[in-house]
């Protein structure tokens, strides 16, 4: 079936772990007779939670997409993780979706992740609708969590379905019906005498607000203290798109309750992709908003922003400049591929076996144009990950090259300094949950370590040595001889190397393999093997031999001078310092505080508060950060995030030295 941009809907569903968010896109699906039988979480039977990981686990790891048909339009509902160490799938979720709803369980009312999907979606402009979960379940409570949705977001949070009474339904306030749910079937039926009362003080209420966005509507509502049902969806849609109104939908997934009045309204309310920002008539041009790559092959997932994509075209895709043939086109509903041969302008497609990346841009070659990239948080938490069987170090960086294509959230950095792999993520699950991909999908089982961190070396004294170096074995011999000023520096990081030699006591061609010997040298410090910075050395006197003195003799000698010099030059090691930015909500102000000071020897630069939020700004040692993501999460119950970049090297304290050097020496026996 083919569709025009104009009955296409493209809706994220956001909010906490746990809150309903795959059942419902489940109860959707069997709804409008997409599937057959409802399944569920716990049975690991659902259309959009089919990855191994998910269905062990329980969670959304990866948004799943499905088409639900209703009502002669197509929506797109994209079932977001709710686990934070999977936002990054959020941030490209949120790239194909014109609008978003975020739940709250009727039980537990506002989560951290309700909290956080609101502030991305205020950051990005978004038209958002909240969705109030699992009202049948006992110790729900739907007009409590109303009542602190409005409280905490203001008065543009306006019920437009609530439950009826009796809870077998929910009641449209808009068009004045009741939707009653009995088993598979639900019908529509006048609204019940026991709640005709609420019904008509919600209603005004919900008209005044539905009005507040377009000026002829206001001066009608004032003068007739009322709307008709056309201009009321008229008002709330205007409102929903401009964010001046903020729905409020009631729902029971499991048994279906409210879930075709929630349908109904995302057809009336949520824009079409030509009201926000897709251009049906300009030449074609699609974002690659996420990739597939797995056992079941790979794809790329398309939101058509312009024009409209065929099968038969060959797109250009403008980071990589190359012009490519598509593959085969899919509508994916979870990992049930359908083939199709167009897609319109603000559809979502999946086209297989492309060589393209998640944040591309593809286009008409001869009409080049390019999206902004998806913006993701820079990964805060890191490990080292090495194979537990040896010999396998390439199997892990192609397994994790691989997951990158899919997950694009999530670095691999190969440090030659400290000799590890090192995997950052954004926190624990995320990083778990790719070790486990690598055993099931890769055949490679891997180790996690906290990753060693880079320390540096510097002398603090000035110290003069000799190197000599001689050596007669039968035919020509080697020969070389320096005496070297060693001293601290501060313009540069690098070996500052210069000479006073007089009376060529060392000939000036041998000063560059003086000068070699001690770059090579200052790659391992004294004191526990760490890079030496701030180094000058001065060549100052020495002798040659006519014969015997070559370039590696004199090599030779400039690294028996260091090894004679620098540790009698006061040499100390240099922690990194990072800056910390972390928000917290006021009341973890004083934990945070002390947390900084005590345990991860920081130090406070200054605060700002805004938003009932407090961003609090530090210095500290980077090897204090390891474990700060999941000690933050259990400090703010998961509402503080945070950032940390390196600024410095600064001298560590007695204690951790002696440390840093106790651990170099173990690892090297």
């Amino acid at each position: 079936m083919s569709y025009e941009t104009k009955n296409i809907r493209n809706v994220a569903l956001l909010g906490h772990g746990g809150t309903g968010k795959t059942t419902l896109t489940e109860n959707m699906l069997f709804l409008t007779g997409a599937i057959d039988r409802q399944g569920k979480t716990a049975d690991g039977n659902t259309v959009c939670d089919y990855d191994p990981e998910e269905i062990k686990r329980q969670i959304t790891i990866s948004t799943g997409i499905a088409p639900v048909n209703f009502g002669g339009c197509k929506i797109n509902v994209l079932d977001c993780p709710g686990f934070f160490d999977f936002a990054g799938e959020v941030a490209c979720a949120l790239r194909a979706a014109e609008a978003a709803v975020i739940f709250c369980s009727a039980k537990d009312g506002i989560s951290v992740g309700a909290e956080r999907s609101w502030k991305l979606l205020k950051n990005a402009g978004k038209p958002t609708m909240f969705y109030i979960s699992k009202i049948d379940e006992e110790h729900s409570d739907f007009d409590a969590v109303l009542a602190a949705l409005k409280e905490k977001y203001g008065a543009s949070v306006c019920p437009v379905t609530i439950p009826t009474s009796d809870g077998t339904g929910v009641i449209d306030l808009v068009h004045q019906v009741a939707y009653v749910t009995n088993g598979k079937k639900t019908e529509k039926v006048a609204v019940p005498a026991a709640d005709a009362g609420k019904v008509e003080d919600l209603r005004m209420e919900l008209l005044e607000a539905a009005s507040v966005s377009d000026e002829e509507l206001m001066e009608k509502f004032l003068e007739e203290m009322d709307l008709s049902e056309a201009e009321a969806v008229k008002g709330i849609k205007l409102g929903v798109q401009s964010r001046d109104f903020i729905p409020v939908f009631a729902g029971a997934a499991m048994s279906g309750v409210g879930t075709e009045a929630l349908l109904q309204a995302i057809v009336d309310y949520v824009p079409t992709p030509a009201d926000v920002d897709c251009k049906p008539d300009a030449p074609v041009a699609g974002f690659v908003f996420k990739t597939i790559s797995d056992q079941f092959g790979k794809y790329s997932f398309v939101k058509v922003m312009a024009g409209k994509i065929t099968s038969d075209l060959s797109l250009r895709n403008v980071r990589a400049g190359s012009t490519d043939k598509l593959g085969r086109m899919y509508t994916m509903c979870g990992k049930k591929n359908t083939e199709v041969t167009e897609a319109c302008c603000g559809d979502i497609v999946a086209i297989g076996k492309m060589d393209w990346k998640t944040g591309d841009t593809v286009c008409d070659p001869k009409n080049e144009v390019e999206f902004p990239a998806i913006e993701i948080a820079e990964p805060v938490y890191s490990m080292a990950i090495s194979p537990t069987t040896k010999g396998q170090d390439d199997k892990v960086a192609s397994g994790l090259a691989r997951l990158n294509e899919e997950d694009i959230s999530f670095t691999l950095v190969n440090n030659a300094e400290t000799h590890q792999m090192v995997i950052s993520g954004a926190g624990d699950i995320q990083v778990d949950v790719l070790c486990s991909k690598l055993k099931s999908r890769f055949g490679v089982e891997t180790e996690l370590k906290p990753a060693r961190v880079a320390y540096r070396e510097k002398i603090k004294g000035k110290v003069e040595a000799h190197g000599r170096h001689k050596k007669q074995s039968g035919g020509s011999g080697q020969f070389g001889d320096v005496w070297i000023r060693f001293e601290p520096q501060s313009e540069t990081d690098d070996l500052v190397f210069a000479e006073e030699v007089f009376g060529g006591s060392v000939p000036k061609n041998f000063f560059p393999s003086v000068e070699k010997g001690l770059r090579n040298a200052v790659q391992k410090g004294v004191l526990a093997g760490y890079p030496l910075v701030g180094l000058k050395a001065t060549l100052y006197d020495g002798s040659y031999h006519p014969v015997d003195s070559n370039d590696m003799a004199f090599q030779t000698a400039a690294r028996l001078a260091y090894q004679e010099g620098i540790p009698q030059a006061k040499p100390t090691i240099m922690e990194p310092i990072g800056l910390l930015k972390v928000t917290i909500p006021d009341a973890n102000l004083g934990d945070i505080m002390s947390d900084i000071s005590s345990k991860r020897r920081g130090t406070v630069l200054g605060m700002n508060a805004e938003d009932g939020m407090q961003t609090v700004e530090a210095e500290v040692p980077m090897a204090e950060m390891s474990s700060y993501t999941i000690d933050l999460r259990s400090m703010t119950q998961g509402r503080g995030s945070f950032s940390c970049k390196f600024v410095r090297y600064e001298e560590a304290p007695g204690n951790v030295q002696q440390k840093v050097i106790e651990e170099a020496k173990a690892m090297e026996e």
